[in-house]
Parts: structure tokens; sequence; C-alpha cells
């Protein structure tokens, strides 16, 4: 896999608007999430890997670490520079740089940043991030059919939906497998109309 001169797995990247700023995950960050983390369990409810917990979140942010050194994912801690709090993380994953497809997820905010506006100013970073400087030709998203909330909100940032995966994977708790939507943005898309049409909603 070759990587475009414009990116690299080790860089420093950092994505920020007025309202927030995104910045790659640290271990050092487990402190920044511990609250969230602790208190708001329902956060993970439709996640494969969830972070409730000091154990779980410490797991969680190695895990992504070690993605992130294995050239596989990037994660971002997302900071809302309104509160001046850490609001929580999202990242790129299943990167295909050759291919020049990469998918967007494991993104989830504590209770407070919910319908704020900060998830759109997030997805409008990382978008404008993939199409232009990485050149990206598609953007994928996947979720739990069942989760509404997230499906709506991908909805409501431009994405257009390809079908669904039926018994795709196994749910948290390994009793149950679920039907994944899948979703996406292709980069003359995003520059037809979805990148004004979001700039419109900041």
């Amino acid at each position: 896999m070759t990587t475009p001169l414009n990116f690299n797995f080790s860089d420093n990247i950092i994505l920020e608007d007025n309202l927030v700023l995104l910045r790659p995950l640290q271990e050092s960050d487990i402190d920044n999430l511990l609250e969230i983390s602790m208190n708001e369990p329902e956060t993970w409810k439709y996640s494969l890997v969830g972070a409730d917990g000091k154990e779980n979140l410490i797991k969680y942010i190695q895990s992504a670490i070690k993605n992130r050194e294995d050239k596989r994912e990037f994660p971002f801690i997302v900071f809302d520079k309104k509160t001046q709090k850490y609001a929580g993380s999202t990242r790129f994953y299943d990167i295909q740089l050759d291919y020049k497809t990469l998918q967007l997820g494991y993104t989830w905010y504590g209770s407070a940043f919910r319908g704020t506006g900060l998830n759109k100013h997030c997805k409008y970073l990382l978008l404008q991030f993939a199409f232009e400087t990485l050149e990206m030709e598609r953007v994928e998203f996947r979720a739990d059919n069942n989760n509404e909330r997230s499906i709506a909100a991908m909805k409501s940032i431009g994405c257009k939906v390809e079908g669904i995966l039926r018994s795709h994977m196994p749910t948290a708790n390994g009793d149950t497998r679920r039907d994944s939507i899948v979703l996406s943005i292709l980069k003359n898309e995003w520059f037809n109309e979805v990148k004004e049409n979001l700039k419109r909603k900041l």
C-alpha cells in the first residue's frame, strides 16, 4: 500500500474551525474522556466496541492507537471549543489508499454535545480532509440498522443509502447479529452539492 505524499499516519494532523478541534487520539486522553466513559454507558448501545468504564476506555484507546501504528485507522479526539471540553472521538478506518476509499465512523459524543451542531462541524472537517487533501473518491459510513439517531445524522450531512448488509456481524454482547446499513458520499457529490449544503448548516 502506497501512501500519498500529503498524508502520513504518523503526522500530527489537526483539523479545526471556530467550534471544534480534532487531533490525533493519544493514550493520555484517557483522562479527557473518562467522565463520559464512567457516567454515560448508553453512548455505546449500538457500538461494536464500547469504551464504557475506565478499563474498557483504556483498551479502546490502546487498540485505536495500535491500528494507527499499523496504518489501518486514524483516530481523533474531539474538543468542543464552545464549552472548552472534550466531547468524544471519531476516526477514519478501513483506509484503502490504493483504491482511494475509506470509512468514517467509530463516532461517539457525550450527551451534552449531541444535537449541538458539533457533529456537523466534525463531519465537514473530516470530509473536507478526505476529499480535498487525501483525494479520496469515496467515503463510506456504516451503522447498526436499528440506530435511528446515527442514520438520521448521516443522511442530514448528505450521505446516500446504498443498502443493508443482512446479519452482518454480531452485536457487542454477542447474543444476536445486527443488520448494517451502508451509506456513502462520492467525490463528485462532495464538490457538486454536499460541501455547500453542509456548510450552510454549520
